[in-house]
């Protein structure tokens, strides 16, 4: 029997809600929906952008908080063959201005109390979907549905995720179906996703990893328990949620990991249906890593690395052996159907230990930035190594190198290299001895001072060290020009809209003082 190729992400879900049409989808606090509900509300509110615009390959924005009409408003949108881009709600307006200026979408759908707040956001050619009035809009056939769609394929877009570029001006990444379904089949097969994985979702809708979690949901019927991401900074309420809800998986950026491991609350509570732990978009310091691993023995922890223009990830590391707490986690080895390529200054391929930026190809790479092919050029460039045929790669800016197991070791961005005092500094070296291998302070970040010439470190930290002892223990391993000048201390590190620690806002803040 010849199996189908599927062309868009939905049928994936049309699939799993004839085999599970009654399980539990999602679960928001004290609310839940059966995917036979949420196939049914989708199809409504698709039937409601065909039937408004007629579009297809189109951007619809949804500003909404992250529950479960959400869900199926992204649904929604993948069902009438358009492109879904989230919008984070705690967003300042003029990004929201800025964003929709750029990406232009037809279609706008939230709730009547958003839609008050944003209403002079709103350029008059965007329609506006009110998910409140759902109760009262006109459903087509599943057959009208998905012959409105029939012209698609999988080449074509899936989403938009809006990040900021150095300038902090917005980039709309497209992501297509097709890197979704290589990213999720590797997944599946790979790191083995079962059936009746519950999934504690704590990432914000514009997140990637949310994206794969909605995956999960159509392709794997995993149930969503959302975890409101203002829960972040009161960790034991997420855990007692997860508890609650017996939740066996969960992708998150390290950070809260951190803080979990930093208050010890595993000494006094536990998960004992968690199962499989994948974290990334950040450096997870192993000393709390090895925290996690040291409670949860049986769990399988996997490190995954991508930048956001790439679909989802495109290394990953199965974190099975022991790790030194000053050993950094590797990333690991190139995820199925893409290629790493380590590159030298001069473009020549990085021999072992050697390093070099990382740059990838395949069939991860995104479409581009939206309505913006001069950034699109720049970072999506043709492959150096290849003078044969048009082949392009993305350039991470992100420094690695391959070590004697053949890992791939990450260790900091090009742009945290440095010439301080005719010396050539890697600032990201230094945050992990002091991190990792001194354990001075529980989080940290070191940039540049270019004006004055100077190393600042701003951290977060429990213990009153001070100055003079942490740079006296700097000191024992580093040589004085690589020791920081400057010293901050903060109650909580800056984080951008990725939840990463906001490197540029700190750089600002130093270089502007």
């Amino acid at each position: 029997m010849i199996t189908r190729m599927k062309i868009n992400l939905v049928e994936y879900f049309d699939d799993t809600v004839r085999r599970n049409g009654q399980k539990t989808a999602v679960i928001d606090g004290d609310q839940s929906i059966s995917f036979s509900e949420l196939a049914d509300r989708s199809k409504t509110l698709a039937s409601k952008i065909i039937l408004e615009k007629g579009i297809t390959n189109k951007p619809v924005a949804v500003y909404l908080p992250k529950c479960i009409a959400s869900v199926y408003a992204d649904l929604a949108i993948i069902y009438s063959g358009n492109i879904y881009m989230n919008l984070d709600i705690k967003t300042p307006n003029e990004r929201i201005k800025n964003i929709i200026e750029l990406i232009q979408p037809e279609i706008i759908i939230s709730n009547t109390g958003l839609f008050s707040a944003i209403a002079s956001l709103l350029p008059a050619s965007v329609s506006r979907i009110n998910v409140d009035d759902i109760s009262t809009m006109q459903s087509l056939s599943d057959d009208s549905i998905t012959k409105h769609r029939s012209g698609l394929i999988d080449t074509d877009p899936l989403c938009i995720i809006n990040t900021s570029g150095s300038t902090g001006t917005p980039k709309g990444v497209v992501l297509n179906h097709k890197s979704f379904f290589d990213f999720t089949e590797w997944a599946i097969d790979t790191l083995k996703i079962g059936d009746d994985e519950i999934v504690g979702s704590l990432s914000p809708l514009v997140f990637d990893i949310y994206s794969f979690e909605l995956c999960m949901l159509m392709a794997k019927s995993s149930t969503l328990v959302m975890l409101p991401d203002s829960l972040a900074a009161f960790p034991a309420k997420v855990l007692g949620i997860m508890n609650e809800q017996n939740v066996t998986f969960i992708f998150w950026v390290p950070t809260i990991m951190v803080n979990i491991a930093n208050m010890g609350l595993f000494d006094k509570m536990t998960l004992p249906d968690l199962q499989t732990v994948w974290f990334a978009g950040e450096v997870f310091p192993t000393k709390q890593f090895n925290y996690w691993r040291k409670h949860f023995p049986a769990t399988k922890f996997v490190n995954l690395y991508g930048p956001i223009e790439i679909t989802l990830d495109c290394t990953y590391y199965i974190a099975n052996r022991e790790l030194k707490d000053d050993e950094p986690i590797p990333i690991g080895f190139p995820c199925r159907n893409t290629d790493i390529l380590i590159l030298t200054d001069q473009n020549k391929p990085a021999k072992p230990n050697e390093e070099g930026e990382l740059c990838v190809r395949g069939t991860s790479l995104a479409m581009g930035y939206y309505n913006n092919p001069e950034k699109t050029a720049a970072a999506f460039v043709q492959n150096p190594l290849n003078k044969s045929y048009p082949e392009l790669i993305y350039r991470t800016g992100d420094v690695v190198f391959r070590n004697e197991k053949k890992e791939i070791i990450f260790k900091g961005r090009m742009d945290t290299l440095v010439k301080h005092l005719g010396y050539r500094i890697e600032l990201g070296e230094i945050e992990h001895v002091i991190i990792n291998t001194l354990k001075l302070v529980t989080n940290g970040c070191v940039v540049y001072n270019y004006g004055r010439k100077e190393i600042s470190l701003f951290y977060e930290a429990t213990d009153d060290l001070s100055i003079a002892e942490m740079k006296k223990a700097i000191g024992e391993i580093f040589p004085k020009y690589m020791i920081p000048t400057a010293f901050h201390k903060v109650d909580e590190l800056p984080r951008n809209v990725n939840g990463k620690i906001d490197r540029l806002k700190l750089s600002k803040l130093v270089n502007h003082e």
